[in-house]
């Protein structure tokens, strides 16, 4: 999916291959940059990794902008999937798995601050094995300008094991058939306000949605009702919508897709991208709504990701504002 920045980013890739293991999450690369108070950037980051094994182990992408410090500011951005092994055959380059996030960071204040990405892999069957990061295809890009007025969004808490069910789900039993992420998941309503100069607006969105098979330590056990094995398929929809006067859509944006998702990769993200999207003055405002329609189309219920530990967001969107 190719960047929505508003101008030109800067991109830094991994220079050599650098392996990474279940000893804790590890920056594999990362820059630093200088902002002003309330200055935005938006900060892309891939990780693309091999693995020693064949076994199915964790691997997860995370973004975090520390001070100087070192501490972390504002929220972090993750993804994650299980790699399948070095023999698996189902990704586009046998056994390299590639996994993108993206996070829309806002400086609290004046001052230097390095955002990096994080790779950490984790594993229930042992911590015999390495993945390696992948020179050249693991990067990480950061805007060069401020995102003048872009706006973020994010889901409710969903903690990993959700031992209390705040998590939202699709699928069969407990869970309800369809979702509306950003709009009817517990989610405080967010509109977002174009910025007066802009000529276009872009949209993205990166949806992580997990399987819930009996036995995983992933979803509440009043959502786990398939034996492991089974795929789960479901229908998305992105939507970003400008609304009239009355608080009603005027002009709808969407971009669609069937996603398929297996108990070994067990997690998956989707992304989402809409690119110089009109703004509608027979709308009479300049504000916009999204959200991400959830259908469930058969098998595992699958849990929609959100915010673990108040501090990573596993789904989130940004706006941004196209000034030329």
């Amino acid at each position: 999916m190719a960047s929505a920045d508003n101008g030109t980013v800067t991109r830094t890739a991994l220079a050599s291959d650098t392996e990474f293991t279940t000893g804790g999450a590890v920056e594999l690369i990362g820059r630093s940059i200088t902002l002003g108070a309330g200055e935005s950037r938006h900060v892309r980051a891939r990780l693309e990794a091999t693995s020693s094994t064949t076994a199915v182990v964790g691997m997860t992408n995370a973004i975090r902008c520390v001070n100087s410090s070192g501490v972390t500011v504002g929220v972090k951005s993750a993804s994650a999937r299980n790699h399948e092994g070095y023999d698996t055959t189902s990704y586009a380059t046998a056994g390299h798995l590639p996994i993108y996030a993206d996070l829309l960071f806002t400086a609290p204040s004046a001052g230097t601050y390095r955002c990096g990405l994080v790779g950490s892999t984790y594993s229930t069957s042992g911590s015999a094995y390495h993945l390696t990061a992948v020179a050249g295809n693991t990067w990480i890009e950061i805007s060069d300008t401020a995102q003048v007025g872009a706006g973020w969004w994010q889901n409710p808490s969903c903690e990993s094991a959700d031992t209390n069910g705040a998590c939202t789900y699709v699928g069969g039993g407990a869970a309800d058939s369809e979702a509306w992420v950003f709009y009817g998941d517990g989610t405080p309503a967010s509109k977002w306000e174009a910025h007066p100069s802009a000529r276009t607006v872009d949209a993205q969105a990166n949806l992580e949605l997990t399987t819930c098979p009996v036995g995983t330590a992933s979803c509440a056990s009043a959502m786990q009702d398939h034996p492991r094995g089974e795929n789960a398929v479901v229908d998305l929809r992105f939507d970003f919508i400008q609304l009239d006067t009355t608080g009603h859509a005027c002009a709808t944006h969407q971009q669609s897709s069937r996603k398929t998702i297996t108990d070994d990769a067990h997690h998956s993200v989707s992304y989402f991208a809409l690119s110089d999207i009109p703004i509608n003055s027979a709308c009479g405002t300049r504000t916009f709504i999204m959200r991400i329609y959830v259908k469930h189309v058969e098998g595992q219920t699958l849990k929609i990701d959100g915010v673990q530990s108040g501090v990573t967001s596993l789904t989130n969107g940004i706006a941004f504002n196209r000034f030329s």
